[in-house]
Parts: C-alpha cells; structure tokens; sequence
C-alpha cells in the first residue's frame, strides 16, 4: 500500500525540522558495513541527511544492491556502493565521517565478549584502511563490544602515526536513546523534551544512566530509578531475546548511529554547542576511554566534558563498573598489540 501523501509530508517537515536547511559543505559519509542488518537502515537514515553530499556504502558483498535502492530516494546525497575489499579504498577517499556496524550481530544467549575475535579483526582491518585513505576522517565505532573495538583502531591508529584522540568516537548513542525513552514512559513527560546523559562505556553494567540529572525532573523513587538502571543496561539482551534467533537491535542501533553521525557533521560545520555523549578518550576517570559528554567541533572532540554530580546510587554503580569496564579496555589493546 502506498503511503498517504499526508504522511509523506509530515516525514519531510520532521526531516526538513531536524536538520539545518542552510547552504552546507560538501560532506562525504561512508557507511562500513552497509549491506547487515544494522548498515542497511543506517544507509537510509544518512540519505535521508541534507548534511551529507556523497554517500559511500561499503561491504564485503552486497553493496551494490543498497547503494541502487538507497540511490533513488530523492534527497542531496549522491550515493555510491563498494564491494569488497579491493573497492575499499574508493569507498574511504575524501571521507570526513566514517561510521562502522560492521561484523557479526548478537544472537540470543551470546554477550558482547563472544563477538570479540570476529568483530576485534574486522574492526583492525577496516581501521588500518582509514588510517590509509581517509586519516582525517571522525570515526564512529558501532561494532560490538565498542568497550574494546574502540582501543583496537586506537593502537592500529597509532601504529600508521595517524591517531588523533578527537576524531575517535565509540557510539554509545543508544543507550542515551533507550534511557530518555524509559525514562519518560516513567516520569509521564514528552520525551521529545528529555535529557539523559549516559556514561560509562557499551555494555551491561558499564553503562550508568545518570538519571539523577535527567531533564525534566520528575523525583522517581529509588526503586524505579533502580530498575529504569537495569532496563538500560539491559537494552540489547532485551531486544535480542523477542527477536528469538533473528536479529539484535539493528533498527534502534541504526537510528542512534543516524543521530551521533548528524551530530558530528554538525560540528564539524561549526554548529556551536553539539553535545552528545560517546566512548571517548579520557582523564574524566583513571580509565583511558570513558563514555561521558562530548562537545563536538570542528576538529571532532572539542572538549570532554566532566560528569556533574552524581547520586550515592550512581556513585556506586561508577566504581562497580571500573573493573568490568578497565579489562575490556585492556582486552583490546592486548588484541590490536599481539595480532
């Protein structure tokens, strides 16, 4: 059934709303990994981004098919697909973003760690190709577990003499996107109006919502806040487990990869006050990545913000998560050193 006009329309305004109808930079995004189940609806939502000029859609088979669906919609971007890894180069040259769901997703009954020596290989190959053709690019890590694929392209990135802090990004987007939602259907608030930051890193109890400084405040007993902690937390397993063998959050994960890429190309054409919070580099704690607000720039990371004050819950949860967090860190620099 076609949609109604109506509709159409109203998904328009939504977009022409969400994104600056200003003249803008030519912006490529290549999308590494474009023919899975998270790359597919991500290379829709990018199309559907004025903010982006060229399109580049990229996997190991596949692509081409994407890039020819994805190519007839009418918005900027002209999009071109890659398969394959001799293509690999093309897909990257004169990239400024480059975003990265590539790899295996989780089934039921797997953790984020059992993705790790599929994923952690991918993650180093397509990382030393950025460090080749595109060094400049904002790199936005979306392959599990983001608590190590994010210090594997670290290490290869200083291996080629190209790492800049700033323009390394683990996307932990969906966990603030999942917390605002849970948080609202709680609080009985617009949800279009909350604010959660989520700090931390990717996965399971490394991820800390601090919902003590959620906006707007709504003065949730401790035993909700508890439980909205754990929901989050427990985002992904959820997903996973009603989709019953067929797939993980790709759709969510899509969306939130669609608005921390956005984010980015926001700042990068000097937007003032982008803040988003991703897994970044970091002295916020004695870890050397740590997910908490970033300031977006022209440069990528203008500066990491700090974490405000936190409740004794929070506070709790904060040093709980060290431990799990700090291996998982080690884990990948361990991988990218000895590979």
């Amino acid at each position: 059934m076609r949609p109604s006009m109506s509709l159409v329309r109203s998904v328009q305004r939504v977009t022409r709303r969400s994104y600056s109808s200003e003249a803008v930079p030519e912006r490529k995004v290549a999308v590494l990994g474009a023919a899975g189940g998270i790359g597919q609806p991500l290379s829709l939502l990018m199309k559907l981004n004025p903010l982006v000029s060229h399109l580049s859609l990229y996997d190991i088979a596949g692509t081409p098919g994407v890039a020819a669906d994805v190519s007839h919609i009418n918005t900027r971007s002209e999009v071109k697909g890659y398969a394959g890894e001799d293509q690999l180069a093309q897909a990257l040259e004169g990239a400024d973003v480059v975003i990265i769901p590539a790899g295996v997703p989780r089934k039921p009954g797997m953790t984020r760690d059992d993705l790790f020596n599929i994923n952690a290989g991918i993650v180093k190959g397509l990382t030393a190709a950025i460090a080749k053709y595109c060094p400049n690019a904002l790199i936005n890590m979306i392959s599990n577990p983001v608590n190590s694929t994010v210090p594997i392209a670290a290490e290869v990135l200083k291996k080629a003499g190209k790492y800049d802090e700033k323009r390394l990004f683990g996307v932990t987007t969906l966990d603030v996107v999942r917390a605002k939602t849970f948080y609202a259907g709680k609080a009985n608030v617009n949800v279009a109006e909350v604010n959660v930051p989520v700090v931390g890193g990717h996965a399971g109890i490394t991820i800390l919502p601090l919902f003590s400084q959620a906006t707007p405040t709504a003065n949730l007993p401790h035993d909700v806040i508890k439980a909205l902690t754990k929901r989050t937390q427990d985002g992904g397993t959820e997903v996973v487990e009603a989709k019953a063998g067929k797939g993980s959050a790709t759709l969510s994960m899509a969306y939130a990869g669609a608005l921390f890429a956005d984010a980015c190309l926001k700042g990068l054409n000097g937007v003032p006050d982008v803040v988003e919070c991703s897994f970044v580099q970091s002295s916020v704690t004695e870890l050397p990545f740590f997910a908490s607000k970033v300031r977006l720039g022209r440069n990528g990371v203008e500066e990491v913000l700090g974490l405000g004050n936190l409740s004794d819950f929070e506070k709790e949860g904060l040093e709980s998560l060290k431990p799990e967090l700090k291996a998982s860190i080690e884990k990948g620099i361990q991988f990218a050193n000895q590979n």
